[in-house]
């Protein structure tokens, strides 16, 4: 237990909501306590976002208490907490889970090695042996101002290490997605990994491919989406995880799958500069779409597969593209559950590839139309750091078309429209007139 006067944790540094669920929480006669990140990023002198609360309460006790409160889940059940766009999400103590009477903890284990575990409530001390990392089992009550340390995490902090709390293989086994937020909270915090807890990471990392494609894609999210995407593609592929995300991009990353090595470290290059540009947006708080990004990871193996189906048949671009494309796609989403609404984006931005190409008058300004133009256009800019003169006197030839005056555009088309293959005339057969040869 750590006192008021020896940590800087303040309700001023918590929000105001979250501060009222606590004080209701209480005077409803129930313990309350801001928990892991909250409490975390206070104590490492950063702005925390999001503040969980845990209390002996059930979910139905806490509904009886807030009547802008919604219960969620179906094996553990959670309250959120509605304050217009904020949610405060309010959790029962976990438990352990014991067989009846002879307080032996019950664990089955899945065909491929996962611990399966239904969740039961039980009290503050099963918490904190429940949580994943040592950082993350640290209390803070608004009823006495002290923070209690279950698992020695101000200590970590204070090492800057990321520890797993209880057996390594263990915790990895319940739940393999931890593995995941070691590296997450690696590269977030700016700490490193135990020696114990990353022992276990490399042997269990095929655990990776019992996870729900769906889960595959919100952890995604919180790895690529979050300002750290280059150093979690480095340690995801450190510890052979990142697999588990792109399966056909790894091999090509391998110099398998008819890459050579050369197109291999080209790949490697052009995936870690699409990871810098949108760690760089977001540090700058700039809008981001991970439809660019995943165009940007596949596009290398898409291309692979479009030169394969073009030689093995006298098929046309267009087929070969949406043959190569749906093989592609259908392969990733076994692994990560792309949502339709960003499936079309990333379909959008490679076909724009091809289109800009296209410089006659009709198609230039069809194309430059396009509701996806932007996105694209700066995938053809990150192809033109990596590609040949012709890519890259593309990119230029569109970067100063956009933005030029009706009339240079009149004179850019004039001059570069000639360059786009014409279309071959096709000339049908005129029917013959006479009955007889018709019939």
């Amino acid at each position: 237990m750590i006192p008021r006067d020896q940590h800087p944790v303040s309700r001023q540094l918590i929000s105001n909501n979250a501060l009222k669920v606590l004080y209701r929480l209480n005077k409803g006669g129930f313990d309350a306590y801001l928990v892991g990140g909250g409490v975390r990023d206070i104590l490492l002198g950063l702005e925390p976002k999001d503040f969980d609360i845990v209390t002996n309460a059930t979910p139905e006790q806490i509904k009886g208490l807030f009547r802008n409160c919604r219960l969620i889940g179906r094996r553990f059940r959670l309250a959120h907490i509605v304050f217009g766009r904020d949610i405060i999400e309010v959790a029962t103590f976990r438990g352990h889970h014991d067989d009846a009477g002879n307080n032996q903890k019950i664990s089955k284990q899945s065909e491929q090695g996962m611990l399966l575990r239904d969740n039961i409530y039980g009290s503050i001390d099963e918490d904190a042996e429940r949580r994943d990392f040592t950082i993350n089992a640290l209390y803070y009550s608004t009823q006495n101002f002290n923070i209690y340390d279950f698992a020695g995490g101000v200590s970590d902090i204070e090492n800057r290490t990321i520890r797993l709390i209880g057996d390594p293989e263990t915790r990895y086994r319940e739940d393999p997605v931890r593995m995941l937020r070691a590296i997450r909270f690696a590269t977030k915090l700016d700490m490193s990994i135990s020696p114990e807890t990353e022992q276990p990471i490399k042997p269990l990392a095929s655990l990776l491919s019992n996870i729900p494609a769906a889960r595959m894609f919100e952890e995604f999210l919180k790895l690529f989406v979050s300002g750290k995407a280059v150093a979690n593609f480095d340690m995801l592929r450190q510890y052979d995880l990142f697999e588990h995300f792109f399966p056909a991009v790894e091999r090509a990353l391998c110099a398998n799958d008819d890459f050579t090595l050369d197109e291999s470290e080209l790949m490697t290059q052009f995936i870690n500069q699409a990871l810098e540009n949108t760690d760089i947006r977001i540090a700058n708080e700039q809008r981001v779409t991970p439809a660019f990004l995943f165009a940007a990871i596949l596009w290398f193996p898409l291309q692979k597969r479009i030169a394969s189906i073009k030689a093995g048949g006298n098929v046309l671009p267009q087929d070969a593209f949406f043959q190569a494309y749906h093989e592609l796609m259908s392969e990733q989403q076994q692994s990560v559950a792309i949502p339709k609404r960003f499936q079309l984006p990333i379909k959008d931005i490679w076909i724009l590839q091809e289109r800009f190409e296209k410089r006659d008058p009709k198609r230039a300004y069809k194309t430059l139309e396009h509701p996806k133009f932007r996105a694209g256009y700066d995938f053809l800019l990150l192809r033109s750091e990596f590609a040949d003169d012709s890519v890259k006197e593309l990119a230029k030839w569109w970067t100063e078309f956009q933005d030029a005056p009706s009339a240079t555009q009149n004179q850019m088309l004039k001059t570069t429209g000639n360059r786009s293959k014409p279309r071959r005339k096709i000339r049908r057969k005129r029917r013959p007139n006479n009955k007889a040869t018709s019939e």
